[in-house]
């Protein structure tokens, strides 16, 4: 589950609210144990899940940096070939 969780600061092109709260998503998910929570616990899990996506904006937002912005497709390339070698193919 937390695979899905990048890094999403200092990119070009900047990081979307989307995936800012696919990675809330995937936080909450994995400390709660949910994928999918029943209507009881709906509200608390949504609620954590726009807190943290609103506190992760913040975060990105108030980071500094020298470094160049690094390539989006280029570091998925990367990763598509860690993972060619991890899985054999």
């Amino acid at each position: 589950m937390c695979r899905n969780i990048r890094t999403l600061f200092n990119f070009d092109p900047p990081v979307t609210e989307e995936e800012i709260r696919a990675a809330a998503l995937q936080f909450v998910r994995k400390i709660s144990g949910f994928s999918k929570p029943s209507k009881a616990n709906e509200a608390p899990f949504l609620t954590a899940v726009d807190e943290i996506a609103s506190i992760s904006t913040r975060l990105l937002h108030s980071l500094e940096t020298h470094a160049a912005p690094k390539d989006r497709e280029e570091t998925a390339a990367r990763a598509r070939v860690r993972y060619a070698k991890r899985s054999g193919a």
